[in-house]
């Protein structure tokens, strides 16, 4: 083969490689259950960026919809979780900002970030830690004084600077899953891949909920797959929520806690299954 030849030929190679390596990344950076049965829609923004239309907020001590000290707002753009209305106790006044949807497969996408200090009087694990939830009771049927909601939470959790606090738990109020085959036993549950963000950056948040498989993921990566969600028979709240002896937990409401440390968020979209 001439040398001009040979040199033709190797740079259709070194093209052809490269070009195959720019598709595999595009392919991996895709969602898995992109793939799945059922046609995903595009990602629809469930915050406005202007208002909080289209959630309602229930705070513990307060009605459905009373934004007590004005917990929740809105400001260029961001929803923002403040507790300088609560005085020097916080006084275990947990709540959540609901969104006014039952879901039930979806993909959720969360951008938050913690900010500033911890209420004065909150408990002292409540130091950068908020949650998501979701498949969680409808907020009509909270009661009064109920600090959460039965549900499942992705866990929020913030560093301290040294310390690993990994992201991602999976928390069970009033439910079990499975994870790995088996029945959870703790309330709340490590990601199978830990992961720490320290000071004040933003944090993406996914998680992806369908035909009873529910996953974990924080900055596209998968850090935790369980299943099967059911309600606790023996949670009296819980108890009140099982229909015809179904224990089974197939949709519900999401929501953001306000769990005594400030917290924002600019991105929440949402894309269903």
């Amino acid at each position: 083969m001439k040398p001009y030849q040979l040199l033709l030929l190797s740079l259709s190679l070194l093209m052809l490689v490269s070009y195959g390596h720019r598709n595999a990344n595009a392919l991996n950076g895709l969602p898995k259950t992109i793939t799945s049965k059922g046609a995903p829609s595009d990602w629809i923004p469930i915050f406005n960026g202007k208002d909080l239309n289209g959630w309602t907020m229930k705070i513990k001590g307060h009605p459905l919809g009373d934004n007590f000290g004005d917990t929740f707002r809105v400001e260029n753009g961001i929803l923002s979780i403040r507790y300088d209305a609560y005085g020097d106790n916080f006084y275990n006044t947990f709540g959540a900002l609901y969104f006014n949807k039952d879901l039930s497969n979806y993909r959720l996408k969360v951008e938050y970030r913690f900010v500033g200090e911890t209420a004065p009087g909150a408990p002292e694990w409540g130091y950068r830690d908020s949650g998501v939830q979701y498949h969680g009771q409808p907020p009509s049927t909270m009661g009064m004084d109920q600090q959460f909601p039965i549900c499942l939470e992705y866990n929020l959790h913030g560093g301290n600077g040294t310390e690993e606090r990994p992201v991602g738990e999976i928390c069970a109020n009033g439910m079990f899953v499975e994870i790995n085959g088996k029945q959870n036993t703790s309330y709340c549950t490590l990601p199978t891949i830990q992961r720490t963000f320290h000071g004040d950056q933003w944090v993406t948040i996914e998680i992806d909920v369908k035909d009873g498989i529910i996953k974990h993921y924080v900055n596209g990566e998968e850090i935790l797959t369980y299943k099967n969600p059911v309600y606790d028979p023996q949670n009296e709240i819980a108890k009140t929520l099982i229909v015809n002896e179904d224990l089974s937990v197939k949709h519900g409401f999401i929501s953001l806690q306000s769990n005594s440390h400030p917290i924002d968020f600019r991105k929440i979209e949402l894309m269903t299954y």
